[in-house]
């Protein structure tokens, strides 16, 4: 098996959230944290869904999110005045 498997946890009280994704299934993994923070029977909070959304961004990132990354990294204080 070539195929990359990325690994994410989040342990919350007694609740476990294990996520496995490659690059394929990415897209569908990032959705999934947002039905998870949607459902209001776990403990998962949209926080929760934005810190992983990130790392999923950063282990397999996409054309857009590397110009997206560029652009807010050209951004300054200024430029919200």
């Amino acid at each position: 098996m070539d195929q990359e498997v990325n690994v994410l946890a989040l342990v919350k009280g007694e609740e476990r959230f294990i996520f496995l994704f490659d690059d394929e299934n990415r897209d569908e993994t990032l959705r999934q944290l947002a039905r998870f923070a949607a459902d209001p029977e776990l403990e998962f909070s949209w926080y929760d869904a934005a810190m992983l959304s990130r790392k999923i961004r950063e282990a397999v990132p996409t054309d857009d999110d590397i110009l997206a990354s560029q652009e807010f990294d050209s951004l300054s204080f200024d430029d919200f005045h």
